[in-house]
This record gives structure tokens, sequence and C-alpha cells, in this order.
């Protein structure tokens, strides 16, 4: 596939999409979206396991107690976004790579953080209602 690259401004009517195409399968995935609203793209995360770095957005479904979370190296200058949506137990997200931090946990419906990752690693640029260690 070819990149193009524009020295002027881009318009588009109806918004921009960036997508993924399985290579398999072929089904396109729509990752981020840009028009009049910015909608961006989703993890749905039901217990323990990685958080992604392909998409800015987690939601966060507990089905347990102290569950297990990771998030590895991003990009610089990548944002990711964590909600825990579904309260069945509790999460601690522990990144590969973070600053001035350990561990954050989730606890209750609206907990949340937002990090962005530096050269550094992982910083958090705000919080609501986690446990930041």
């Amino acid at each position: 596939m070819a990149n193009t690259t524009f020295t002027g401004p881009v318009r588009s009517q109806n918004g921009f999409q960036s997508i993924s195409i399985n290579s398999t399968s072929g089904a396109v995935t729509v990752n981020s979206s840009f028009g009049t609203d910015v909608v961006l793209g989703t993890q749905s995360l039901s217990g323990a396991g990685a958080v992604d770095v392909t998409n800015a957005f987690t939601s966060l479904t507990t089905s347990g107690v102290a569950q297990a979370l990771t998030l590895a190296n991003g990009s610089v200058g990548e944002v990711k976004i964590i909600v825990h949506t579904v309260d069945g137990g509790s999460a601690l997200l522990t990144p590969t790579t973070k600053i001035g931090f350990s561990t954050v946990t989730f606890t209750a419906v609206g907990d949340s953080v937002t990090l962005i990752y530096t050269a550094a690693g992982w910083a958090i640029l705000a919080s609501r209602g986690v446990t930041i260690a």
C-alpha cells in the first residue's frame, strides 16, 4: 500500500477513518474516526489481561479480586485512557515502563486513569478514584 503526503489542507465532507485490514479474513476494523466528533478506538477488556496499545480507550470489566492488568510500552506521544465500566472486583495495572509510580488499582465503576507514553515510559496525566502506588 502506498503512502501519500499532502502539503496543503486536506478536506473531507464525511470525515476520515483510520482502519486496519485482517490479512487472513480481509475484515476491516475502524480504529479511529475523525469527523465532527472524534471517536477513539476502543478495547473492551473483561478480567485480567493485557491493556492494548492499539486503541486509545479501554473499557474495563472486572470479574474477580486483584485481577492483573499489563500495559506494554507505547509510542512517544501515545495517550491511553482506561475506565472501569463494570464492577465485579478490582484490577491492578502494572505498565512495563512507567515514570513516578508502580501500579494503578481500579476498585469501582468510574475509576479512570489517563496516561501518556514518553521516551522514559508511561506518565499519568489524570486520574479519578484509582489508587496510585
